[in-house]
């Protein structure tokens, strides 16, 4: 199998390096049980399935559609910290059922090298064979930049006032600046519905501290991409000043029943020069299981 190293496995050498580390234990002066839930399978896994609008138009100017590319991403992770890491793209489609009579009208091409507009680019309705591999560095769990082992994740605070404390201390230890933690903190907590075996009670904490930031607020409730329903929280920041200020926009959809998040809509624009970007991430998979990593399969 192929070998991988995230990106940001340098930030967490250099956090380790400056010896900022964290200890989760009495350091921050939180609970230690006296023994830690054993995991429930082989690895922790998480399937993504992702959704990224394409920027530009294609087809002719007066029938132009629109493109979306998708593909999966998986990430196993075993309670000792050892990662494999999977990707499959699935090829870009016409969403919507204007764009495919438009892409019809187009003679429905498989493949694009040009946009309307002469941007060049590389698009093809066919999945590729997709890769699977070992994470060259074992980076445990991470959050917040932050190097946690299994024990240590177990025992992240269950109240969502410690937890916010515990976050806002990781950011300035990442040297976040005061004025941008209420967000970061709040950008983060969406990682622990998801990214790592925490505890049902820490997941109701986030999901209690998420409620509590500024910016963020509940919107009823939605069915992600595969009908499955959920709460709705919406996370709304602004970057920057000025003229170059982009508001960026995230909407969760999570299962408040098992305290897990099913999907992620992140948005940017309205300001600076550039287009509006957006994704869609539905969390098809999150939890333990004893599957070995693999090619993600085709949906």
């Amino acid at each position: 199998m192929t070998s991988y190293s995230w990106t940001a496995a340098a930030t967490f050498r250099r956090l380790i390096a400056m010896g900022a580390g964290l200890a989760v234990g009495a350091a921050l002066g939180m609970p230690a049980p006296a023994a830690a839930a054993p995991p429930e399978g082989a690895y922790w896994h998480v399937k993504e399935l992702l959704a990224m609008p394409q920027e530009w138009r294609f087809g002719t100017r007066a029938h132009p559609y629109s493109l979306v590319k998708k593909q999966i991403i998986e990430r196993w992770t075993t309670p000792d910290g050892r990662a494999w890491y999977a990707y499959r793209e699935l090829g870009a489609t016409p969403p919507t059922p204007a764009d495919k009579k438009a892409w019809r009208r187009d003679g429905s091409p498989a493949r694009w090298s040009e946009s309307i507009d002469g941007k060049t680019v590389r698009l093809s309705t066919e999945p590729a064979k997709g890769h699977v591999g070992a994470v060259r560095e074992s980076v445990k769990f991470e959050l917040a930049g932050q190097l946690l082992t299994y024990d240590e994740v177990q025992r992240l605070p269950a109240d969502p006032a410690l937890l916010k404390d515990w976050l806002t201390r990781a950011g300035r230890v990442g040297r976040i600046p005061d004025s941008a933690l209420p967000g970061w903190v709040a950008g983060t907590l969406p990682q622990l519905l998801h990214v790592l075996p925490a505890p049902k009670e820490v997941r109701n904490a986030a999901y209690q501290a998420m409620l509590t930031m500024p910016g963020v607020r509940a919107d009823g409730n939605a069915e992600d991409e595969l009908g499955r329903p959920g709460a709705v929280v919406l996370i709304d920041t602004l970057n920057g000043t000025g003229e170059a200020a982009t508001r960026t926009r995230t909407r969760l959809i999570v299962d408040t029943g098992r305290m897990a998040l099913l999907s992620q809509e992140y948005s940017a624009g309205g300001g600076g020069k550039g287009p509006a970007k957006s994704s869609v991430t539905t969390l098809a998979e999150v939890g333990w299981t004893d599957a070995r990593p693999a090619v993600p399969a085709l949906p």
